[in-house]
């Protein structure tokens, strides 16, 4: 089975969190990105949010969140996703760049609009009460 390593950023503000998306596409995604080889975690994390968002990640902020995988959006059976998520503190505003064509705060809600693991990750923070 093929998995896809990505790592994702949860800002979460007034019981919503941050989400995008790509140009052309009607799905949301929490942001971040896929590793480059030898990457870390918060190297790919601060990276993505850079050229996604035009964000500086604090990198010594970042705490892991929260791990999950599912069935990779747009992908054939047997394709993985498998989320890395943290949260960080993070310098400027964010702006759609790069592929990003929209920035939206989603609530839980607005899970039908999300990929399959970015709706497990909303379910696991609306249990945890930070998703309203």
């Amino acid at each position: 089975m093929r998995v896809i390593d990505k790592v994702a950023w949860l800002w979460l503000r007034d019981g919503q969190i941050l989400s995008t998306r790509s140009r052309g596409k009607d799905t949301y995604y929490l942001p971040g990105g896929k590793r480059e080889p030898g990457e870390s975690d918060v190297q790919t994390l601060v990276r993505e949010i850079a050229e996604e968002l035009s964000v500086d990640i604090v990198a010594a902020s970042a705490v892991h969140a929260g791990t999950y995988q599912a069935q990779a959006h747009g992908h054939p059976d047997g394709v993985l996703v498998r989320m890395t998520c943290y949260t960080a503190d993070h310098a400027g505003t964010p702006t759609a760049s790069s592929e990003i064509e929209e920035v939206r705060w989603l609530g839980y809600a607005d899970r039908d609009l999300v990929s399959p693991v970015d709706r497990i990750i909303f379910a696991d923070l609306h249990r945890s009460g930070r998703l309203r």
